[in-house]
């Protein structure tokens, strides 16, 4: 017996997939394939994905769901100029996606989940250049989302770059890091979505081009997509060592159901389907119009009806409920792009000439000479980046070899960049010269400052920030180290301003000193953290150990506890010091200080 019990310990054990498949194969051979073994997990699959739900506590940290269309429409317009409709309704339907999205997050146990539910799926209609996917960029920024774009072009019935459709969602994934969580909830962006329209035949690309449109419907609605793709030969790789190593085949999916599709196109000649419909019906027309010139006009009035007769399936576009048209931009708008102080064409090319320790500066004649030129182009935002290139690149060639560290573009050096640069080079360096520069960064300062006061409530209401005198000065001054960009100063002057407050919490637990901060005293610590570039939290620490002592000396002859501390505190420490103990001794109840 005990050789026999020795034979069953050496015997390896099978696994419990190989006891149900040896069993299934006898009972197979004896009963036929109608009687199986069912493994209990088989019987309970809603209590294992019940454990597997999605983590709602980090993705509400995660993603700004609290934004309100109000709120981000105030954001979008200190980057976008024109365009006043078009980012009112992106604005609501985005927030209003996000924010049901947090609904469903906090009640998806309820029944509410089981409601059919329609996407705000958006199309966007506009000719190039005029920032629609700039905007959807900032919106993603801003919420927190992960964000792709693909080009329709590049779509085919079989397949997107070598696979197929559904490869945006997977890289949606990857710019999310691999959180499977968080891409649920992402933005996928397709350009050029009219080059998929079909033109009313039957044979050549219009097939494939319907075949892509159809191909697109179900990751637009909701659909599971696995994350392994059979193209990938790293993929399946993975795949067979992981069976290797455990004997399963688990698969990584993900769900389209809240996932944003956002589309875009410039639809070159629907306004003039829509005109032939609109002057057929003659409604709130009267005369027919048939001008070139104001086509663009009709594009608002655009309906589903006219993006089937563009050529599209009705199943596509019944996806895309939400419509939003992008004005052409005129010269007068490609000006206020470049003069916006949150400019990103002029932004980077000042990072450009900084690189080499060059410091840029424009007046305002040469912006709307590049704005003339750029008009002329006929690719609105683009033409901007084109004109400056074409001005700047002889100087960003010479320059950095040389020794000036100033250049202030003017008008003259718009209209002939080669040579004004052999002036400079020749020795007359007006251009370049302190005294140019100095004048105009002041007329620079001096818009950033009616910028800020004009923008400056919403949105220092939109992040909880008292606006002083001394702040909107701050942020003039330091524009520079707030990357030229005015949202970020506002947030990153509200994000210090908290960390005061946590420190002064942590000051109180750590010596039982309560210090209230005045608006002085927090604009001076604010001042002195930003001009320097010193940190905050060492600063305060610093300032306030000079006071320390004195306020402990009082605390111990009054029992005061609570102090006021003003700018003249950091200022004069030890005069401040001085008073207050002088005053505890005339004044031993200890009354508040100012």
């Amino acid at each position: 017996m005990d050789e026999i019990k020795d034979e069953v310990k050496d015997v390896e054990l099978p696994s419990q997939k190989e006891l149900e498949r040896e069993l299934n194969e006898y009972l197979a051979r004896k009963y036929g394939p109608r009687v199986r073994v069912v493994s209990a997990s088989l019987l309970e699959p809603h209590k294992k994905t019940k454990d597997k739900g999605i983590n709602t506590q980090k993705i509400l940290t995660k993603i700004n769901f609290d934004l309100k269309p109000q709120d981000l429409i105030a954001y979008l317009d200190q980057y976008v100029v024109k365009q006043d409709q078009a980012k009112a309704i992106l604005a609501t339907k985005i927030c209003t996606h996000f924010n049901r999205i947090r609904y469903w997050l906090t009640h998806r146990q309820h029944t509410w989940s089981r409601i059919h539910y329609i996407k705000n799926n958006i199309l966007m209609i506009g000719p190039t250049g005029v920032g629609k996917t700039f905007i959807i960029k900032l919106i993603a920024d801003k919420l927190g989302v992960p964000f792709v774009k693909g080009d329709a072009t590049k779509f085919s019935e079989t397949g997107y770059v070598g696979g197929d459709v559904e490869d945006l969602v997977r890289e949606l994934v990857r710019q999310a890091n691999n959180d499977i969580d968080l891409a649920q909830f992402g933005i996928i962006y397709i350009d050029e979505i009219d080059k998929i329209a079909a033109s009313g035949n039957i044979i050549g690309p219009d097939v494939s081009r319907t075949g892509v449109q159809r191909a697109l419907l179900k990751p637009m609605e909701e659909t599971e997509v696995d994350l392994k793709t059979p193209f990938d030969p790293i993929s399946q790789l993975e795949a067979i060592e992981q069976y290797r190593r455990t004997g399963k085949r688990p698969k990584k999916m993900i769900n389209t159901r809240h996932i944003l599709f956002i589309m875009s196109g410039a639809f070159n000649h629907l306004d003039e389907i829509i005109m032939k419909r609109l002057n057929q019906q003659g409604i709130g027309f009267g005369a027919k119009v048939t001008s070139k010139s104001s086509v663009h006009t009709y594009l608002p009035h655009v309906k589903a009806e006219d993006l089937v007769e563009y050529g599209f399936e009705s199943e596509f576009i019944g996806r895309l409920p939400v419509i939003a048209v992008f004005e052409p931009l005129e010269k007068e708008d490609l000006y206020q792009i470049l003069k916006n102080p949150n400019s990103v064409v002029i932004n980077a090319k000042r990072q450009d000439f900084r690189a080499y320790g060059i410091d840029l500066v424009f007046e305002d004649e040469a912006l709307r000479l590049l704005a003339e030129k750029a008009t002329l182009e006929g690719t609105g935002a683009r033409g901007l980046v084109s004109v400056l290139e074409k001005t700047l690149l002889p100087f960003e060639q010479v320059l950095p070899s040389t020794d000036i560290k100033r250049l202030v573009v003017t008008k003259e050096v718009v209209m002939d960049p080669q040579a004004k640069l052999k002036e400079v080079l020749s020795g007359k360096l007006e251009i370049c010269s302190e005294e140019f520069y100095s004048k105009a960064k002041e007329a620079e300062k001096d818009y950033v400052k009616e910028t800020i006061e004009r923008r400056g409530e919403a949105l220092a209401r939109q992040y909880g920030l008292s606006l002083t005198k001394r702040r909107i000065e701050l942020i003039m001054n330091a524009f520079e180290e707030f990357d030229y960009d005015m949202d970020y100063a506002f947030k990153k002057l509200a994000e210090l301003i908290k960390e005061l407050e946590l420190f002064v919490e942590t000051y109180f637990d750590e010596t039982g000193l309560k210090c209230r901060f005045t608006e002085d005293a927090i604009d001076y610590l604010l001042e002195q953290s930003v001009l320097n570039q010193k940190d905050l939290l060492t600063l305060c620490h610093h300032m306030i150990q000079n006071l320390e002592f004195g306020l402990k000396l009082v605390m111990e002859r009054t029992g005061q506890s609570e102090f006021k501390i003003t700018s003249e505190a950091f200022k004069d420490p030890d005069a401040f010091v001085r008073v207050l103990i002088q005053r505890s001794y005339y004044d031993p109840e200890g009354e508040e200080n100012a």
